[in-house]
This record gives structure tokens, C-alpha cells and sequence, in this order.
């Protein structure tokens, strides 16, 4: 099976014009690992379920409709590039710190036929101060990359009142949402869904942590990422 015949077993809705773009991604991303380090995952099931599949579980907040979207730490290209594929009129913007990285996305982007993806390279807590970026995005997402009580600094401050962040976390969201309660009514933010996803084929448990923001975030947020990691909220 293909990249994208493993998806559309779980994810139907897939159109056929959106496959032959997975497919795309798929190849660029198994070429350009060889000389890169983007991903232990290359093979078709692995690449199709954990990468695309997983990605795509996003819409199933139904969150992404017309809208302005981060994905902080995007790394490579997860999920942004299968949110900027399948989503309904959004515009992503992929940020990360290594410019490497963020040529691939770009480059993998045009090839895959997206003309509503961008890239933003720096750090999310430099970045979020900026007033261009700053509460700039009704959506803010982040896959991995940290604990949520960290991630909730890094991400918080680019989402506008009354936008959301959407933390996709593995089998422990629920503990790791608990353990970021302060953080996130700190930084603006109210828990408002933690939804419970099983990865077909693999039985990984996965979660999508939504916090609504619901007042701005202090001034004096994010802080420098020394002081993030060393005394988290």
C-alpha cells in the first residue's frame, strides 16, 4: 500500500487529489531522511498512520475552519504539512527554530501543490513578544516537542482571545494537563477538552489537549526559555 492508501483506510474522506499530494510528502520526506534527520519513520504504514493519520485527527476537533494556524516546533512538517492539505480554507504557518528544516517544509509544500502554508523560522518564546506575531493566530499546535506546562509558554502568547491551543500529547495529556492547570490559567487559557485518540494498527494512545485562551496572556510572558525550562509554571 501507498502513503496515502494506509490513511484513507481510516480517514475515507481523503479526495483522491489529496492522496496524490501525501504521496508527494511521503517521498520527499523518506528522500530527504537520508541526508537529514527528520523522522524515524519512513515506511509506508508508519508514515501514512503516525505522521499522516495522526496529523489529520486535528480536524476532528472541527476547531480548523478559516483559520489563522502556528504549529510551533513544526520540525518535519507535522502536522503541518497534512493540516495545510486537508483543512477547510486555514493558513499555516510552520515555525521552528532550524532553518534546514523549515527549507524542506517550504520546498515540500510547493512540490505537494500548497500555496496556503508559510514558515517562520526562530524561537516561539523570542517570536510570541513580537507584536506581528504576538496573539496573531486563532490556532496555535504543537506535536510532542515538550511538557504541556512548557509548551503552554511557548504557544499561549501567539493565540488572540478567544482562539485555541491544541497540544497533541501521547497516553499521558491527561497527567500532563493536571500538571499544567497553573500554566495554562496563567497564561490566558481554560482546559476545555482533552479527547482521547487510539492510533489503528499500532494501538498507540494519543490525546489532543484544547485549551481555549479567554484573556490575554501577561506581558511579561513568555519568558526566556532558560527560565521556561528551569522553573516551569
Amino acid at each position: 500500500m501507498s502513503f496515502s492508501e494506509i490513511t484513507k483506510k481510516y480517514r475515507p474522506s481523503l479526495t483522491d487529489e489529496q492522496c496524490k499530494s501525501l504521496d508527494i510528502i511521503g517521498e520527499c520526506l523518506k528522500e530527504k531522511n537520508q541526508v537529514m534527520n527528520l523522522t524515524a519513520l519512513t515506511d509506508e504504514k508508519g508514515v501514512g498512520l503516525l505522521h499522516f493519520w495522526d496529523s489529520l485527527t486535528l480536524l476532528d476537533t472541527n476547531l480548523f475552519k478559516n483559520a489563522s494556524v502556528i504549529d510551533v516546533g513544526c520540525g518535519g512538517g507535522f502536522p503541518s504539512l497534512p493540516l495545510a492539505l486537508c483543512s477547510e480554507n486555514c493558513v499555516i504557518t510552520s515555525n521552528d527554530a532550524t532553518a534546514k528544516k523549515l527549507t524542506y517544509v517550504a520546498e515540500t509544500a510547493e512540490k505537494a501543490g500548497l500555496s496556503n502554508l508559510k514558515t517562520l523560522c526562530g524561537r516561539a518564546e523570542e517570536l510570541a513578544t513580537e507584536p506581528q506575531y504576538r496573539e496573531n493566530y486563532d490556532i496555535a499546535v504543537a506535536r510532542g516537542v515538550a511538557r504541556l506546562n512548557v509548551l503552554c509558554e511557548w504557544c499561549l502568547p501567539f493565540v488572540k482571545v478567544g482562539g485555541y491551543f491544541v497540544a497533541m500529547k501521547g497516553e499521558k495529556g491527561v497527567l500532563e494537563a493536571d500538571e499544567a492547570k497553573k500554566a495554562i490559567s496563567v497564561l490566558g487559557g481554560e482546559l476545555v477538552d482533552i479527547m482521547s485518540i487510539t492510533v489503528p494498527e499500532f494501538d498507540y494512545a494519543h490525546s489532543l489537549v484544547v485549551v481555549k485562551k479567554v484573556k490575554p496572556t501577561p506581558k511579561n510572558y513568555p519568558r526566556r526559555n532558560s527560565q521556561i525550562q528551569k522553573k516551569p509554571l
